[in-house]
């Protein structure tokens, strides 16, 4: 069969315009997150968009995009709390610490329900992990995937980060090694592929992740979330729709309003004055809190700028009053 021949460029062409906002998507499997990330820009027609972390492209669930004004804040998310679901394959070690990679090592598996209770508690609170090579963490300017591709292991620095809340259950599978289904609260920068290693050579067997699902990050749940099919047979209308509004990202800072004065001042980059109490993450507004201005932090009775909007950005995404 001969293949079906590429459209003249002017049809696939898509004229682009200012979208502003957040769109929770359920990532689905196989796609890499700046693949699914493009997609969704295609079809909102945005100017300009980012993601807010990584999803591998065996991973599915929660992924924020963030599209205009909101790619401003974005960075909130990437530092924001997450919670997963995994299932993890005991005895079988492999290059990547997931499916995609090799086959490195095989370990018989007498693994108890005593084991696994044991194992959990010691996965709770503050923890040293070491990146994986296969992540998007760079050395010298080069994702370590990179150096991995190559066949080439660097080091890199254990890092700490937090699991708050795990749970640890043997997992019944199509395979026939013994697996574990993991549910985790974790801070950022956690892999969860590392954890399950990790967790494996604690049960004296070795493991390596077989399903990772996202289910929370930074207060959005994926049932908040739209699919990628369902937003493909929507209409522009429809999809613009389902976008939140940018301070969707803001909702753990404090909210300041100020008047027109002083906002005119602020979105200049002006530190104002007031009776604010000490915070480090503010949301200003004007027009009564229905104008989003930026972030700030409150020091001292000072109000002083981080993140600005724009002019043109405010006037974009303000509603009409």
């Amino acid at each position: 069969m001969q293949p079906l021949a590429s459209p003249p460029q002017q049809q696939r062409k898509r004229v682009r315009r200012p979208v502003h906002g957040v769109l929770l998507l359920d990532k689905p499997l196989g796609w890499s997150s700046n693949d699914i990330l493009q997609k969704v820009k295609w079809l909102l027609r945005a100017e300009k968009a980012g993601h807010t972390g990584t999803l591998d492209p065996l991973a599915s669930g929660v992924l924020p995009l963030c599209f205009g004004a909101a790619t401003k804040f974005s960075q909130l998310q990437l530092d924001a709390d997450k919670t997963y679901t995994a299932t993890m394959r005991l005895g079988v070690k492999t290059s990547t610490g997931d499916a995609e990679g090799e086959v490195i090592q095989t370990r018989a598996v007498n693994v108890t329900a005593d084991d696994i209770k044991r194992v959990q508690a010691q996965f709770v609170g503050h923890l040293s992990q070491v990146p994986p090579m296969h992540s998007a963490l760079k050395k010298d300017g080069k994702a370590l995937y990179a150096y991995a591709r190559a066949g080439i292991a660097v080091d890199r620095a254990a890092r700490n980060i937090e699991i708050y809340k795990i749970n640890m259950a043997s997992a019944l599978t199509e395979q026939v090694q013994k697996a574990i289904d993991l549910e985790v609260t974790c801070s950022k920068g956690t892999y969860i592929r590392t954890l399950a290693e990790d967790i494996g050579e604690a049960l004296g067997c070795g493991a390596h992740l077989i399903a990772l699902r996202r289910t929370g990050t930074g207060g959005f749940t994926v049932q908040q979330c739209v699919t990628l099919a369902s937003l493909e047979a929507m209409s522009e209308e429809q999809r613009l729709a389902c976008l939140l509004p940018v301070d969707a990202l803001l909702s753990s800072h404090i909210p300041v309003t100020l008047d027109d004065d002083n906002a005119s001042r602020f979105s200049s980059g002006l530190r104002r004055r007031g009776a604010w109490p000490d915070a480090q993450q503010v949301a200003v507004y004007a027009a009564d809190g229905q104008v989003l201005l930026g972030t700030a932090s409150v020091s001292a009775g000072e109000l002083i700028p981080a993140r600005l909007l724009s002019p043109i950005e405010i006037e974009q995404i303000t509603p009409v009053i």
